[in-house]
This record gives structure tokens, sequence and C-alpha cells, in this order.
């Protein structure tokens, strides 16, 4: 993957360890709502160790004998960590729930409600990180403190690429209309387009990073409300840089599709040189139907309720962040090591 700039460029890195052992990387959904009690859904909520998501939903669905696409879920989770999260399942297998079974899983609750969970509904996630044997402290406080004032730059993590980091070649491929060595399933072919978006996100955001300018209302910016997350494009620079300063509103960059919002000016003229830069045209998403409809994505995202703890030679981090920013862009802002 390609080296990208970092807001704590200047801070060495703190050095250490990370993800050693499962334990060292525990995450807990925050979900938008709490199951009613009622319904025709039953919600479990699941801890997992060294499962990713897909795998439990395919375990339960064979187990409680119902299709894939019943299994609901908010959002996808590390196989490599010790996550606890939402899955909904038709209440009619609640019959067979105590009948499931699967090594390194186990349901701490069900109840019912009155819809499928999809595809983010959650409002965040909470992020508890063993650092170990970390050599600069200070170094570690200076960045996490900067992360916490001015924001997570919201890149997407390396583990959107897949493990071979081809991911958004093959998802360019399918916009462009080429054949690919294996027709992809159905979340194949999402996986691949969402990541040929995100990575001209990341390329978006790491020039306003190198700029200076990850956190500035740019003349053309569409701008993100930070309570309500609506959008309105900057024609006032100078009215809405103090908001932005203040953290009411932020930049948002580009998730290629139709139905994404506009900018103008000098940051639309910016985004349509991703596009030719990349051999694509706006057009050719029209290719990806509903996986390529289009948004806008911060470009930064607030840490909730940081906490940094020194523990021996370990640190103990905890933050919560909102659905669909990484914590391991916290982690590379620490140790620099990629």
């Amino acid at each position: 993957m390609t080296r990208l700039p970092r807001l704590t460029a200047d801070v060495p890195g703190c050095g250490g360890a990370f993800k050693l052992v499962p334990e060292d990387f525990e995450v807990e959904e925050l979900p938008a709502y709490e199951p009613s009690g009622q319904g025709e859904h039953l919600y479990l909520w699941l801890e997992k160790r060294g499962r990713d998501t897909r795998e439990v939903v395919r375990a339960l669905a064979k187990s409680l004998e119902v299709p894939e696409g019943d299994v609901g879920v908010a959002g996808m989770k590390d196989r490599h960590a010790v996550t606890r999260q939402l899955i909904s399942v038709p209440a009619r297998a609640e019959g067979k729930l105590p009948g499931f079974a699967l090594e390194g899983v186990r349901v701490l609750w069900a109840r019912r409600h009155g819809n499928k969970l999809r595809t983010g509904h959650l409002k965040g996630n909470r992020f508890q990180l063993r650092m170990r044997g970390v050599k600069d402290v200070d170094a570690a406080r200076e960045a996490f403190s900067r992360l916490a004032a001015r924001g997570v730059p919201n890149y997407f993590g390396e583990q959107r690429f897949g493990r071979e980091g081809d991911n958004a070649d093959l998802g360019k491929a399918l916009l462009l209309g080429q054949r690919l060595p294996r027709k992809p399933d159905r979340f194949e072919r999402k996986l691949y387009l969402s990541a040929f978006q995100s990575r001209l996100f990341n390329r978006a955001l790491a020039a306003r990073l190198s700029g200076g300018t990850f956190d500035t209302a740019l003349l053309g910016d569409v701008l993100r409300k930070e309570e309500t997350g609506g959008l309105f494009v900057c024609e006032a620079p100078e009215v809405d840089a103090p908001r932005a300063a203040a953290f009411e509103v932020s930049p948002a960059g580009p998730l290629f599709g139709p139905e994404m919002t506009p900018s103008a000016h000098g940051v639309a003229e910016a985004e349509a040189a991703l596009l030719t830069e990349e051999g694509v045209t706006l057009a050719d998403f029209a290719r990806g139907r509903g996986e390529t409809e289009g948004a806008r994505r911060p470009y930064r995202v607030r840490m909730g309720h940081p906490e940094l703890t020194p523990e021996g030679e370990d640190l103990l981090l905890a933050f919560e962040l909102p659905r669909g920013a990484y914590a391991t862009e916290v982690l590379a802002e620490l140790l620099k090591d990629g």
C-alpha cells in the first residue's frame, strides 16, 4: 500500500507492537437503537474471537436453517480481535438458537425487534487497544492529544483493499466493463467497487493533508454538519472557517457516483483531476448501479471519550469513532510505521 500522509507527521513514532493476540484489539458496537422486545426479527448480541462477521453469518444461517440474506448486520468486524456486535435473524428461527455453536463465538443475549438490521444501523464503535513495548510515551501522548483536538484523518484502512491489495483494481475493472479472472459473487462485487471508491477518497484526503487543509473550509467544498450530517457547498470560507475550527462542520470528500453532492470551484477541479488520473469518468460509476451511487465522507472524524493510560511498558487506548471510521488509523498516527 502507498504510504499516506499523516496529521502528526512531525511527531516521532512511539514504537511498540500491536495486536499480538486478539485481546489487544477489542471492539464494541454502539447500536443506533435498542431492540424493542417485540417483532419478527431476533437481535443477537454476539461476542467473537478469531472469526470475521461474514463467517458468523454463514454459520448462523446454516444452523438456524434460514437464507443468508435473511441475516442482518450493522457493520463488519475484524477476525483478529475480540468484538461484540448485533446480528439479526428471523424470529421464526428462535427455537433453533440453542443448537447454534461455533468455536470462538458466544451469544450474550437475544431480543426481538420489528426490523432487520441493515448496514449502517449503528452510531459507531468503542475501541480498547493495547500497544505493547512502547518506547516513547510522550510522543504517543502528543499524537493522541492532537487527534483528539483536530480529528482523526478518515482514511479507509488497508483491510478495505484486501490481503493482496488488489480489490480497488478489480473494482475499477468492473466499472470499465472489463472481464475479471473469475466472476465475483454479489458480496465480492460490492467489496471491489467500494474499494475503488475508497482508494479515490484516500487520494483526495492525502492531498488535503499534504496541503494542510484537511480540516479547512475551502471555497467550493462540500461541508458536512457534525450534528445532523447535512451537506452544503461552501460559498463563503470566511463564514465557514470558524465553524470548521469549532468542529461544527467538516469538509467531506468524494465517494464518486451519480448521486454524490457535487463540489464547486477549485475543489471540483481537483476532484475531476483525480478521475482523469485514474482513467475513469463520473459516468462510468453508473455501471456499478446501486453499489456506486455516490456519497460524501468527512475528511476527519471526532474521537469520543479518548483515554490514554500507561501500564508498565504498554499503553492502553480507549476511544469511540463514528461508523465507517477505522481505529487502525489512530494507531498509524502513533506508530508511524506504515
